[in-house]
């Protein structure tokens, strides 16, 4: 397939760096293409970013069936841009798409249109320290028909937004809150796809963790509501007698690809790693007896999240001292150093953008 690419007569004043924000700003730019059964995927283009315009009937707008990614662009000192493991992106929005009826993608075309648009883009990456260029692949359904069925049309969209850090707390502990109410998924659902309805059934129970000071929620399984699952952001990592023990993926959990990331350290680094059913219970009892030492996030947008407290029914637990720990801290330095290229890349996840 050709991609076009028609850049805009009427660039934006690029930001300054100290003010970023996550996901506020947008770039110059964006990669359109589009679906039709008898055309297939057709039509890639990167124009100049502008609305989608959609009809009130538009499926999307009432059944939801639309799927995401998330990734980044990082500038090393020495002005090179790259990705991180992108093809694991690729390979997901895949199967995301394969739990809500979307046809697939090329996955290798649209990591080449997706380089590209970012190198078009380039001046975009910004380039003060832990910043970067967040990377928003999405497919959305757009067919005009009021009916429960899928879509027979579609379009893949990829915008990109220079960021800071995602929580505005930085690479410092978060504190999150455990809701025994509320569920967000369930094995057998939505749960393991990247998709609309999962970020929509956390919002609520979101909402009441932050009135209560809370900066995350870490969900419980849907059924007992006994095993631990992940936040709402990020997949969860807990570390027991120095070992890392975290939920297994089963249907229900986001294939995180820096939980992957992190697995692969640490089975380099000889440490203990363990996917295996963790329950609160389980957790709580850790606390007490001494051996719970840390916990923390892994996800795309703000990498490694140390957390500093955590809050079940009545009680909350100071996490450590309450401070970042130093398996947190030795992870979030590993991949990092990685992403922006000041450490080598022994496994290959590295993917440079090249000039257009």
């Amino acid at each position: 397939m050709d991609l076009k690419i028609i850049k805009t007569k009427m660039p934006k004043e690029l930001p300054d760096d100290s003010t970023l924000g996550f996901g506020q700003m947008f770039t110059d730019h964006m990669f359109n293409m589009d679906y039709s059964p008898d055309k297939g995927w057709y039509d890639a283009r990167i124009e100049p970013y502008a609305p989608i315009m959609m009809d009130p009937s538009t499926m999307v707008l009432h059944y939801g069936q639309t799927i995401f990614e998330g990734l980044k662009a990082y500038r090393t000192s020495d002005e090179k841009i790259q990705l991180f493991r992108p093809e694991r992106n690729m390979a997901r929005l895949n199967r995301s798409a394969g739990f809500v009826c979307i046809p697939e993608i090329d996955e290798a075309f649209v990591l080449h249109a997706l380089k590209k648009l970012v190198a078009v883009d380039k001046e975009w990456v910004p380039r003060a320290p832990e910043t970067s260029l967040y990377i928003r692949p999405a497919i959305v359904a757009m067919d005009h028909y009021l009916g429960v069925r899928p879509s027979h049309t579609y379009r893949l969209f990829i915008m990109l937004s220079p960021v800071g850090a995602y929580f505005s707390e930085g690479f410092n502990p978060v504190s999150i809150w455990v809701s025994d109410e509320h569920v967000r998924t369930v094995r057998g659902g939505l749960g393991e796809a990247k998709t609309a309805a999962n970020y929509a059934a956390s919002l609520y129970a979101a909402q009441v963790a932050r009135k209560a000071g809370y900066t995350q929620v870490l969900w419980l399984d849907g059924i007992e509501q006994r095993h631990i699952e992940e936040v709402g952001t990020m997949n969860i990592m807990f570390v027991i007698n120095g070992g890392l023990v975290t939920p297994p993926l089963g249907g229900s959990i986001l294939a995180g690809i820096t939980r992957d990331s992190i697995l692969t350290l640490a089975r380099e680094w000889n440490i203990p790693a363990a996917e295996r059913p963790i329950t609160i219970d389980e957790l709580m009892a850790a606390h007490e007896d001494g051996s719970l030492q840390e916990i923390f996030g892994a996800g795309t947008a703000a990498v490694v999240s140390p957390v500093s407290h955590l809050a079940w029914k009545d009680k909350v637990l100071t996490i450590g001292d309450g401070r970042v720990g130093p398996m947190a801290q030795r992870f979030y330095k590993a991949i990092t150093d990685i992403q922006y290229g000041r450490a080598d890349d022994p496994f290959g996840w590295i993917v440079p953008v090249e000039e257009v």
